[in-house]
């Protein structure tokens, strides 16, 4: 089964990378594949990570509330997701599906043949990490934004948890990029624009949702 996913991938990037005459603008484009398949699960994590933090004071109310009753927090915590429309569970799906293909990438992009043509712009080799760095570099700042924007709606400051995610995932992400194949690299700097594109969006469906919730309040 795995084997089968690294097979597909590579035959992904081969038939891209030869229908384009670039391995590098093949990753591209099948990266811009992958992300338009999973934009309704995303644009569900989007929405259901805004009302998460949306209702982030009221969680804090029951969590005083119920400090000394953990079987009455949990009552009470699906309760007001029930009551807001929250899934917890679909902001963790589209991760999980987008990291067999990271993983299926890194190792199709390893074992990847690309001959001759194996350079991209200013990289030598997309089996290869950057020499120059610039990837990394745009990795770490893409996840940086996408996840600041993430956080937009219902919290006002990084702090405790979200600090992590805020400051601490794009310098793990940036870190790995120098030491993983400018492919792969190639890839997350991609896919987090597109993602930080999509976040607008929903950030502005979100801000008239509100609005509309507010003249009908």
């Amino acid at each position: 089964m795995w084997q089968a996913m690294v097979g597909l991938v590579s035959s992904a990037i081969e038939f891209f990378g030869d229908s384009l005459g670039s391995y590098g603008l093949g990753i591209i484009l099948m990266t811009l594949v992958v992300r338009l398949i999973l934009v309704p699960l995303t644009f569900s994590q989007n929405r259901a990570t805004a009302k998460m933090q949306k209702l982030n004071p009221e969680m804090e109310a029951l969590k005083k509330k119920y400090k000394d009753d953990q079987q009455r927090l949990n009552e009470e915590t699906v309760k007001l997701w029930k009551e807001h429309g929250v899934n917890p569970a679909a902001g963790c799906l589209p991760m999980l599906i987008q990291m067999p293909v990271i993983i299926a990438m890194f190792t199709a992009l390893r074992e990847f043949q690309f001959g001759e043509a194996a350079g991209f712009l200013w990289l030598p080799d997309l089996a290869q990490p950057d020499p120059l760095f610039i990837l990394p570099v745009l990795a770490a700042i893409s996840t940086f934004v996408q996840t600041r924007l993430s956080m937009s709606h219902g919290a006002d400051s990084a702090g405790g948890s979200q600090a992590i995610m805020a400051y601490g995932m794009p310098l793990f992400i940036g870190y790995i990029s120098t030491q993983f194949p400018s492919g792969l690299a190639l890839y997350w700097t991609v896919t987090n624009i597109f993602g930080v594109g999509q976040q607008y969006m929903v950030n502005g469906l979100l801000s008239a949702e509100q609005e509309r919730e507010g003249e009908s309040g």
